[in-house]
């Protein structure tokens, strides 16, 4: 099968999302071509089964801003025509889901149809999805789209809920590539970091305000008038000065330690006893299930897919958003030497329910059946229909 993935080359989730499945799928036999704006961080391989194409902006003085979405649509046109590709899978609603659209119905005056699957990842929906400004566009793009996919049972209520969906959403939650993701001897860095044997605390993220990383501080201020701890800080994002000011204020900061933005997550992970994640609001939790691949058990907030994530009292805890005082009470508890053998068990176990071998063939068997559903309407230039792989 030859699949175009339009996603967002960004550290965040849906683009990590996008460009693993884009490699496993080209480990699978299947031929991928990424269509962005700039090469994903984690499209860091050879295979012959991968290609990647540039969107190109033309810069006119005419443009304030612009125009992506429209070049971003011609590019999807030009890329489904020269590389007879079957299907365009694009990654958040906005603007990848109505850029699509645009390139089918192009494609469809040209005697070409492609079928479009979008997945939603979260913001896409809980929070710039429902701003009126874009709600009627994502509304049209998910409900014109041949396959509609999310990625928690939590985020595909919200879609309901938020926009008049005729569309059946399916729930295929995200994924953990165990051969990259797991403990790994960083004893020596370890060491390093905590000489005196304190317990290691971990948060990563964009820095945005949704993840409160105020709480993951204050959790670990309160922490360490109990407990010999250290906390490492991994990502960048608008928020990130005001945490350092915060450290500083709270005379934290020779504990503290601000990585900025890593491609080997997992060599911090490798180190840590615990991974905080207070955030206002989680479609599912990307870098909490590295995290638990990492055989890290968790303290997170309640909110969103994250309790479809992680499991009361077996992988961490969830508390109430805001909560300090709860996340401090548990993860007291789990760094007790007694407990933290069997949560890191726990989260090793629930990592591998969600391993790619166990998802990617969801992911496959959602294309087959919207092959399966537009193949009447598929037809190649000379009007003979194309086979599926």
């Amino acid at each position: 099968m030859k699949i175009g993935i339009v996603c967002y080359p960004t550290f965040g989730g849906s683009g990590v999302v996008a460009t693993e499945l884009g490699k496993a799928l080209a480990q699978n036999g299947h031929q991928i071509h990424f269509i962005t704006y700039q090469q994903p961080p984690r499209l860091d391989f050879f295979n012959e089964n991968v290609f990647y194409h540039e969107v190109n902006i033309p810069a006119y003085p005419l443009f304030q801003f612009p125009p992506y979405e429209t070049a971003l649509a011609s590019e999807m046109v030009n890329v489904v025509l020269n590389e007879n590709v079957d299907l365009l899978h694009v990654h958040y609603a906005i603007p990848h889901a109505s850029a699509a659209y645009m390139a089918k119905m192009i494609l469809r005056s040209q005697g070409r149809h492609v079928p479009v699957v979008t997945t939603l990842h979260g913001t896409d929906i809980t929070l710039v999805g429902k701003d009126a400004s874009y709600e009627p566009v994502v509304t049209f793009s998910i409900n014109e789209s041949d396959g509609v996919t999310a990625v928690s049972e939590n985020l595909r209520q919200d879609t309901y809920a938020h926009f008049n969906i005729t569309r059946e959403v399916e729930v295929i939650p995200n994924f953990i590539d165990l051969t990259r993701f797991k403990r790994q001897n960083k004893d020596h860095f370890k060491t390093a970091i905590c000489p005196n044997g304190e317990k290691l605390v971990v948060h990563t993220s964009n820095f945005r305000r949704v993840k409160r990383i105020d709480d993951a501080v204050m959790t670990f201020y309160h922490l360490r008038q109990q407990i010999p701890v250290k906390l490492l800080l991994a990502g960048d994002g608008p928020e990130r000065t005001r945490i350092q000011q915060l450290c500083r204020e709270l005379g934290i900061s020779d504990d503290v330690r601000f990585l900025g933005k890593l491609d080997a997550v997992e060599e911090i992970l490798s180190v840590a006893d615990l991974f905080l994640m207070p955030s206002e609001n989680e479609s599912f939790g990307l870098a909490a299930l590295e995290a638990l691949a990492c055989e890290v058990p968790l303290i997170t907030s309640n909110a969103g897919g994250l309790p479809e994530l992680n499991i009361q009292g077996v992988t961490g805890f969830l508390s109430p958003v805001g909560d300090v005082a709860d996340m401090v009470k548990n993860a007291l508890y789990i760094l007790d030497d007694e407990n933290l053998p069997r949560f890191k068990e726990n989260a090793l176990a629930r990592a591998r329910e969600f391993e790619l071998s166990k998802i990617l063939p969801m992911y496959e068997q959602h294309y087959e059946r919207v092959l399966a559903t537009n193949s009447g309407q598929r037809t190649m230039n000379n009007g003979q229909r194309t086979t599926s792989r």
